[in-house]
């Protein structure tokens, strides 16, 4: 296997660190200070591609693989975690409205979200289904030519600032059979909006709940057939979960490459900290789960791009593995850097807020663990069948 990166996803990998270097590191501090969500920057995004990463070209997208996509993510949320996973968020979102929408929806829509004039939001959650997602009570009722939607969700990243909500309802039984998908206008009546949550992390992006009220919204404006939604859900986080181990990866890149500076600078007892051979091994570690950590997501990207029957399994085991290790990662950035770590005045606290979130979202990490044993029981011990 070569774990070499050709010449254009290099070329794609040293455009976004530049693009992290000018618009992103330099007011990440302040965005998390003034819980300031950068939609300025957010549409220069747009301009690179970035809000169409893997969409198709003919969708007019950049039509990259999800493996050069999880690269430039890496490479973004080392320049500001909070504002690439709202990326990441608007990515997926637009990837399933032109995945499996009719013509006529992602005429109408698409061209918006591609150049970041539209912003969405990808609506699942609901306060009594995070990870039992299936079932889901948002209900989404025929009226002739209409859908009237009521209910609620909830944890709905960049909410109140976006235009466009991918929602998943129930038009049908219970389970996730019965569950559709519709996309509906951010500002239709009947849509309400909670708080902004005042959260732990990603500050830099607003989270609210959602209410939905006797929203109408066009039969037209449902995404494929009715029964269909949980399946586009869960393909959608497939490459969700890639994304957001990406951001994993890309905190963590930048907590070890502060943290080098660092050891470097501080001295005590009269020599820098990097002469101390117990900070030696930490950093040993620390490069060494790092890496390991991106092998897994970049083999999970891999697989999906090949369309692996397997591919839900590895970019569980990625999510999971890649979230973990690199929250430790910098979490031990934090304490290398002691009293100073915890001061606003460095980043490394904010590293360490906005990573946490990564083993929650998009399926809890334990969640993970229930995917990849079910997978690894059905198969009775043939292990070699989900290589």
């Amino acid at each position: 296997m070569d774990f070499e990166l050709n010449d254009e996803q290099r070329l794609l990998t040293d455009s976004a660190r530049t693009f992290a270097a000018r618009e992103l590191t330099p007011h990440a501090a302040d965005w998390d200070r003034e819980h300031h969500f950068p939609i300025e920057v957010i549409r220069r995004a747009a301009e690179q591609g970035y809000l169409a990463l893997y969409l198709k070209e003919e969708d007019g997208g950049l039509g990259l693989s999800r493996l050069s996509s999880s690269l430039i993510f890496e490479q973004l949320a080392a320049g500001c975690v909070a504002t690439t996973a709202y990326l990441t968020i608007h990515n997926m979102a637009t990837w399933m409205l032109a995945s499996f929408a009719d013509q006529a929806l992602k005429d109408a829509w698409l061209p918006g979200l591609i150049n970041g004039q539209l912003l969405a939001s990808y609506c699942l959650t609901e306060p009594d289904a995070g990870s039992d997602a299936a079932n889901l009570r948002t209900r989404a009722r025929r009226d002739g030519d209409d859908y009237l939607i009521d209910g609620s969700k909830c944890f709905i990243s960049g909410a109140g600032s976006t235009d466009v909500l991918i929602v998943m309802a129930r038009t049908g039984e219970d389970g996730a059979k019965g569950i559709s998908c519709f996309l509906v206008p951010a500002d239709a009546p009947g849509v309400r909006y909670g708080r902004n949550e005042d959260k732990m992390g990603w500050k830099a992006q607003p989270t609210r709940t959602i209410t939905f009220d006797g929203v109408r919204i066009p039969a037209s404006h449902r995404i494929g057939p009715e029964g269909e939604g949980f399946v586009y859900a869960m393909k959608g986080l497939d490459g969700g979960r890639l994304n957001i181990a990406s951001c994993s990866l890309g905190a963590a890149q930048a907590a070890l490459e502060q943290s080098l500076r660092y050891v470097e600078e501080r001295k005590q007892f009269g020599k820098p900290l990097s002469a101390f051979q117990a900070l030696q091994f930490k950093l040993a570690d620390m490069l060494t789960d790092l890496t390991a950590s991106r092998q897994m997501v970049r083999l999970a990207a891999h697989r999906l791009d090949q369309g692996h029957g397997e591919a839900s399994l590895y970019c569980a085991m990625a999510k999971r593995f890649a979230t973990d290790h690199c929250f430790a990662v910098c979490n031990e950035a934090l304490q290398l850097h002691g009293g100073y770590g915890y001061l606003n005045d460095y980043p490394l606290e904010r590293w360490v807020r906005d990573a946490r979130v990564h083993q929650i979202l998009e399926g809890t990490n334990e969640i993970m663990r229930v995917i990849i044993a079910r997978r690894l029981l059905l198969q009775g011990g043939m292990l070699d069948r989900l290589l």
